[in-house]
């Protein structure tokens, strides 16, 4: 399962889940235009309608937080080898049941990889189309505009009798086309006016400028321009067409509401009546086009009933909190559906992020013996990293043998559990995993010296930089911060270690294999490795237990053949004990058999 597999899925979840979301904004947004049409008359309950749907595509699409978070304090309580493996024959070692690590589950469900890959097919194909719309009808309204003829002097114009119409800053473009009125481009606005429009009263045609003007003023053309990048974002989702429309029509009851404030009946009457001649006249502009002036026939119901009844969906201080408790509400509903999703969707998705890794290889061939899973992701080495500590520190000669030096515990020295509170020599700090020994190492070291470590050793992304901006790297880069290896990477630093390839002394490849030798087994296999342990970190900042990894990496020897391996797997929900031991005694219970049919 490659990184881009599991995007392409998150991509057709995200899909699957907008489309429920505008599902359930929609009816939302229905039920506030019947019972509360004050508030549903305001354009920004339609644009947060489309806002909450695609930040519920975009929260899906977002990938979880894998940082990794070392859990020490239970990997030292079981990481003594006696605990688990007695050092006679494998039948003797305890073990746990764990999952199999046969096959990633993408391998599995075949249909659900290929799903996804053709949806991102069928969406690019659909975004293009969109998009040529878009562009198509933009073309015909500059086209159309560039038809006409400017009016540099608007005065001569009835239509520009008010104060609103004289302070006009649009480029003002008289056509001879059967259209209505309209005013259009968010950064150069044009308003569009046809030549029919001075057949109209006086009046009228000053109020239906004032209606376009109102537009600009209320920079709708903004709006609606953030409406139709969001509709075509989303194309494949019926809602967001749903939702930009009532935005529109949102947007002329608010023009209409503004224009007609304070004015006399008889002027009410006036407008209304032009609205329908309008209507009559006009040819539809594009769908897809940014611009404002068509009549729909569809809305002009409402827009009437604003006239004859001005005062039903005039905005009061009541209406402004029911739309407060709708946006709280649109909100709660978008919270509700993203849990329903992770609880009822996501599983499948969230079993193809689990990453399980098994690799084996000869290490004087470099033949792969077996890989399965997901072995070229990067986590936290977590404890497996002590063996590249090992090998610098009897390199350098800070560390000499099995029991030298014996460091003293400090107070403020890492102190997790009981047993790093406590002087450690060698065996101890490989017995509990203790940090602070391995810290002390790697400080005598420096900076300088251990980043040469790390790169000759090719160690995983080779990054010691620890957190950022804290300076820390020598102390704790590899403890959830910014070293990331994975099982590829593993298993080439273990063979390079067993074929003494590193440029290190003798002793150090020695002394290294008499800290990690974990059992003699009856059928003449020699076992040597590390455990680790980790958790990701979800979103609140919290480990989650329930998807612990575990890393089970190091060598098996027997005559002139050794054999690497390296296992990486991750829970899918809470198990009792760490889940490197419960991993290392699993495999030790297989492997010496398995070792003797490869």
């Amino acid at each position: 399962m490659t990184s881009f597999d599991l995007v392409l899925l998150r991509f057709l979840l995200a899909s699957l889940g907008c489309l429920l979301a505008g599902l359930s904004v929609w009816g939302l947004s229905a039920l506030l235009r019947r019972y509360l049409p004050a508030l549903a008359a305001q354009r920004s309950i339609w644009l947060l309608g489309q806002l909450t749907v695609i930040g519920t595509f975009v929260l899906i699409l977002l990938p979880h937080s894998e940082r990794v978070r070392l859990l020490l304090p239970i990997e030292g309580a079981t990481e003594t080898v006696s605990h688990y493996l007695a050092p006679a024959a494998p039948a003797a070692v305890p073990s746990q049941p764990v999952a199999p690590l046969t096959q990633t589950q993408r391998d599995e469900r075949p249909w659900l990889n290929l799903a996804a890959y053709a949806w991102l097919a069928v969406y690019l194909l659909g975004l293009v189309y969109t998009l040529g719309r878009l562009l198509h009808g933009q073309r015909m309204l500059n086209r159309l505009a560039g038809s006409g003829h400017g009016l540099p002097d608007c005065a001569a114009h009835a239509g520009f009798g008010s104060e609103l119409a004289r302070a006009n800053r649009a480029q003002v473009i008289e056509v001879d086309a059967p259209i209505s009125p309209m005013l259009l481009g968010p950064m150069r606005p044009r308003l569009l006016l046809p030549r029919h429009l001075r057949e109209f009263d006086p009046m009228q045609q000053q109020m239906i400028v004032e209606h376009e003007l109102t537009h600009l003023r209320r920079r709708d053309l903004q709006w609606m321009t953030l409406g139709l990048v969001l509709q075509t974002l989303l194309w494949f989702n019926p809602f967001m067409r749903l939702l930009r429309a009532s935005l529109g029509w949102a947007q002329e009851l608010g023009c209409d509401r503004d224009v007609l404030r304070g004015r006399p009946a008889a002027q009410r009457k006036v407008y209304a009546a032009a609205l329908l001649a309008q209507l009559k006249l006009q040819a539809r502009p594009p769908e897809m086009a940014l611009a404002f002036g068509s009549i729909d026939a569809a809305t002009l119901a409402s827009r009437l009933a604003l006239i004859r009844q001005p005062g039903s969906v005039l905005r009061s201080r009541w209406t402004r909190w029911a739309g407060v408790a709708a946006l709280a509400g649109l909100a709660a509903g978008n919270f509700a559906l993203q849990s329903a999703l992770a609880g009822n969707v996501a599983p499948d998705l969230a079993a193809l992020n689990t990453i399980r890794c098994i690799q084996l290889m000869d290490a004087a061939s470099g033949r792969v013996l077996q890989r399965e899973g997901q072995c070229e992701a990067r986590v936290t080495p977590a404890s497996t990293f002590n063996i590249a500590v090992s090998l610098m520190g009897y390199d350098s000669g800070f560390l000499r043998d099995a029991h030298t030096p014996v460091l003293p515990f400090k107070e403020g020295y890492p102190a997790w559990i009981p047993e790093w509170r406590q002087d450690l020599d060698p065996t101890g700090w490989i017995k509990y995993s203790s940090v602070w020994y391995a810290q002390q190492v790697t400080r005598q070291l420096g900076a300088a010296r251990f980043q040469r470590y790390i790169e000759a050793f090719g160690y995983g992304n080779r990054d010691v930089s620890g957190d950022a901006g804290a300076d820390n790297g020598l102390g704790y880069a590899w403890i959830n911060s910014s070293l990331k290896i994975s099982g590829d990477e593993q298993i080439a630093f273990l063979r390079r270690m067993a074929r003494r390839e590193l440029p290190l002394q003798p002793q150090a490849y020695e002394m290294s294999a008499r800290l990690l030798k974990l059992a003699s087994f009856s059928n003449g296999w020699e076992v040597y490795g590390k455990t680790g342990t980790g958790y990701p970190v979800k979103a609140d900042g919290k480990e989650d237990k329930t998807r612990a990894y575990g890393w089970f990496v190091g060598w098996a020897a027997k005559g002139s053949r050794t054999i690497v391996f390296a296992y990486l797997v991750q829970d899918q929900k809470e198990e009792e004990g760490a889940a490197g031991p419960r991993l290392r005694a699993a495999v030790l219970n297989q492997l010496p058999a398995q070792l003797e049919t490869l």
